[in-house]
């Protein structure tokens, strides 16, 4: 018999897993080209060809009993090196390898960074919508996950708000920058106006308060648009990247956490991920993809791609008479409902459309369509999104 926490964790992820679930069942049905899935954030864009050419020199080339090895927790030295290096190179940081931490992607590097800085019953602050397992991540080191309600329509953070609801429980922040549901990425301006009020709530309380950039989107971006580097604007950051969408490699989960040399209590911190990924069964990220991916760290998949989906469907959809907030980067579109989001969802599928309800990203009404598909899935999907607009028209 599972346990009672685990009952509620099953529940609460259902609609993940229908996301898996559904579309297997609707494509088994129809006809995988009969069904316009964009359900899930899955990349159709396979890794650059460099990645395959450099995982199949590295295997040749290195010792096996060095490649498959325990390393240290943070990450083989030499993967650690190159990773500082490019840091450096493109943000005018003085990193080397005690900044860079190997993890087992984001996620596995953000539930490490919680795992050291929180205690139960603090809070972590985050703004709606927002990637959907934030919550599960606080829940798995006993804290709480406070939503600062989401800023319609551009969805940039009000930092004046965000200020309401922190209070002295408040140790960290989860800032993910592009955005997942959204794709909005957020300004100078707005990143600015948060660090300033992070900073006068340290003062206020007498305590840090740590800006977790949650960051696997930055290379994906659109329109000449600059993605700002928060640790810039704020010295108690800690980057958290992720090569899963940058190269196409999800599955691989390799990224990395970056620490700026004046983190508050950094040494201590940094020692504490190495512990917590040891603790929390990770132990290190994958040896192989450790080295690839510090050879390719400046590759990226072929942008030109998702942007043609971007346009095409941002266009189509507006015409309609949807409303969107023109995503600027990853390859997310945020629309708003005509109804209850759940209800739009299960109708969408009588017109074997899969989209995903905002309320599971902490901001009801919208739907998260995940654009990482096929071109034709695009095409082939208008008069279906069109004929669903028309319905709820018709039957106001």
């Amino acid at each position: 018999m599972i346990s009672n926490k685990m009952s509620q964790l099953l529940e609460r992820s259902a609609a993940m897993s229908n996301m898996y679930t559904e579309g297997a069942r609707m494509k088994a049905l129809y006809g995988v080209e009969n069904v316009y899935d964009y359900g899930l954030g899955n990349p159709n864009l396979p890794a650059p060809d460099i990645v395959r050419e450099t995982s199949i020199r590295i295997l040749n080339e290195t010792d096996p009993w060095y490649l498959h090895h325990y390393m240290p927790n943070n990450g083989f030295i030499e993967a650690r090196e190159k990773i500082a290096a490019s840091l450096n190179r493109r943000f005018g940081e003085n990193y080397n390898i005690d900044n860079i931490i190997f993890c087992t992607g984001a996620a596995g590097g953000i539930n490490c960074v919680l795992k050291v800085l929180m205690d139960p019953g603090q809070e972590v602050l985050t703004f709606a919508p927002y990637f959907g397992e934030y919550d599960r991540y606080a829940d798995n080191v006993g804290c709480t996950l406070v939503a600062v309600p989401a800023n319609i329509p551009t969805f940039q953070p009000d930092a004046a708000e965000m200020a309401k609801y922190i209070t002295d429980k408040t140790r960290a922040v989860l800032l993910n920058n592009p955005h997942n549901p959204t794709g909005v990425v957020y300004s100078a301006e707005t990143i600015k106006a948060i660090c300033d009020v992070l900073a006068e709530k340290e003062k206020e309380f007498g305590h840090a308060i740590y800006l977790i950039s949650d960051e696997p989107y930055r290379e994906l971006v659109y329109d000449s648009v600059t993605v700002p580097w928060i640790p810039d604007f704020y010295k108690n950051t800690i980057v958290a990247y992720s090569f899963s969408k940058s190269l196409s490699l999800p599955g691989d989960r390799v990224g990395y956490l970056a620490f700026g040399n004046d983190v508050e209590d950094f040494d201590n911190i940094v020692y504490g991920v190495a512990v917590a990924a040891r603790i929390m069964g990770f132990i290190n990220a994958p040896s192989l993809q450790q080295l690839v991916v510090a050879e390719c760290c400046e590759e990226t998949v072929d942008i030109s791609f998702y942007d043609r989906n971007r346009e095409r469907l941002y266009a189509a959809l507006t015409e309609y008479g949807y409303e969107i907030a023109k995503p600027q980067g990853a390859f997310y579109m945020f629309v708003k409902t005509p109804v209850d989001d759940k209800i739009f969802a299960q109708k969408a599928k009588e017109y074997r459309l899969i989209v995903t309800p905002g309320s599971g990203f902490g901001c009801a009404g919208y739907v998260r369509l995940s654009y990482c598909v096929n071109y034709s899935t695009v095409e082939g999907s208008l008069p279906a999104f069109k004929a669903l607009m028309e319905y709820f028209k018709e039957n106001k």
